[in-house]
């Protein structure tokens, strides 16, 4: 008995969790370093695209500026600050575009995958349970995105998916808490992940009004609580937004694409979801464009032709709306039952598993506004408002992946609730049987 507890201890522990999701994913990323980043790394392409670009600009005295990879333009407010400074320091001290340095930032990203466990089983434990948040865990240990963006794409993605779990858990621990630290440090949190990328920031309302909803009656208590949180918060902001105003002359809170990506996802050439062959990382005509007017006019152009053609095509607007919605969710936009011959076993596996995986957490939220009532709140939150801007711009896969840890957590409460469904089924049915034999004895 003592080994049995030792072991489910083991299997539960977080830092357990932890290590092991470090080790499949370096051992992921040995292997697709041979076969994968080698031959990119002999053509001399750059990796990161506009995060790489930037990172190179900063590496080399430029500061933060030419996004591109096709042309060198000048100042930037492309992407928030702190992942390409990030990568700018590895570039610094092991090279620019090396094999080293695509190994150290791997790595990096890696370690930001693994250390999402802690969150998710923080989450878990604090809602569901201590089995819960470990199965939970054990999920993004083995979750074929959890393990493929870190060791492929060179982007905030592995550290934007670890914060907003952070954020969340952390949420689900302050609700109700009315010390001044606790809610200085929330404000900080979220200072830092707007400046790791703002798609996080959508969130921020309904979980903020959800911690501090329970402290209503003490009315200027929380005000106070509030205010102090929201100071900070743009305090954090603060030097990058001055720093874009110096050098732009034009108030840029934290980034400055929004209506480029906006306009790639609509406009007459848009097939399906978007038009990649347009963006000017792979378009010298846009490129040449985008030099010659500079980052914010031509920014400013772009959403200008992208609402002026939302405008004039609703239909169309709608319906890449849909296309992006079940992209977002299902990995595809055609209907399952249209491509499904066309697919290989792989591809068909990924596409159920996909499937499966977004189905569950549904189910999870909805098992959970049930019966844990007002905690489904931030979850239910999460889903709604953190994808809309990618169903108004354009999907991938690795855009939703920072709300994955969540529904990691909604998957497999739901799948414990379906064994706990069964299991008293067929506890019931043995039941029954012996009840009868008593009843005609």
């Amino acid at each position: 008995m003592p080994l049995r507890k030792h072991l489910v201890n083991l299997i539960t522990s977080p830092a357990f969790i932890v290590i092991v999701a470090f080790l499949v994913r370096m051992g992921f990323l040995v292997h697709e370093f041979h076969v994968y980043v080698e031959p990119i790394l002999r053509d001399n392409l750059q990796f990161g695209a506009e995060t790489g670009s930037i990172a190179a600009s900063i590496a080399a005295g430029r500061g933060f500026s030419s996004p591109l990879r096709l042309i060198r333009t000048g100042p930037s407010a492309w992407l928030s600050p702190i992942y390409p400074y990030l990568l700018a320091g590895v570039f610094k001290l092991f090279g620019t575009y090396s094999y080293l340095s695509n190994i150290v930032i791997h790595t990096i990203d890696c370690s930001f995958a693994s250390l999402t466990c802690w969150p998710i089983f923080a989450i878990g434990k604090k809602v569901f349970g201590r089995a819960t948040g470990a199965a939970a865990a054990w999920l993004w240990v083995v979750l074929p995105t959890a393990i493929f963006f870190p060791i492929i794409w060179v982007w905030d993605t592995s550290l934007t998916g670890l914060w907003m779990a952070l954020l969340i858990a952390v949420t689900l621990n302050l609700r109700g808490d009315d010390r001044m630290r606790d809610w200085l440090g929330y404000g900080a949190l979220w200072g830092i992940g707007a400046l790791i990328n703002p798609s996080l920031l959508p969130v921020l309302p309904p979980l903020a009004l959800w911690a501090i909803w329970p402290l209503r009656q003490q009315f200027v208590r929380s005000a106070r609580l509030a205010a102090a949180s929201a100071t900070i918060f743009l305090v954090c902001l603060a030097p990058w937004t001055i720093r874009n105003y110096v050098v732009f002359h034009k108030f840029v809170p934290l980034r400055s694409n929004f209506g480029l990506e906006l306009w790639l996802g609509n406009n007459p050439d848009v097939p399906d979801t978007w038009t990649p062959q347009l963006h000017p990382n792979d378009n010298m005509l846009e490129a040449k464009k985008y030099a010659a007017m500079t980052e914010l006019p031509y920014m400013a152009e772009k959403q200008h032709e992208a609402f002026t053609f939302m405008r004039t095509h609703p239909t169309d607007t709608m319906r890449f709306f849909f296309h992006r919605f079940a992209n977002t969710w299902l990995g595809i936009w055609d209907p399952p039952s249209d491509i499904w011959t066309h697919l290989s076993l792989y591809y068909k596996l990924i596409l159920v598993s996909n499937m499966a995986f977004s189905l569950l957490s549904l189910f999870g939220l909805l098992f959970m506004q049930r019966k844990k009532g007002d905690w489904g709140f931030p979850f239910a939150s999460v889903l709604l408002l953190f994808p809309i801007v990618f169903y108004v711009t354009h999907p991938a896969q690795r855009y939703r992946y920072p709300i994955d840890p969540i529904l990691s957590v909604l998957t497999m409460y739901a799948v414990g609730c379906c064994i706990s469904w069964v299991a008293e089924r067929l506890s019931s049915s043995k039941l029954q049987p012996q009840a009868s034999a008593s009843s005609i004895g």
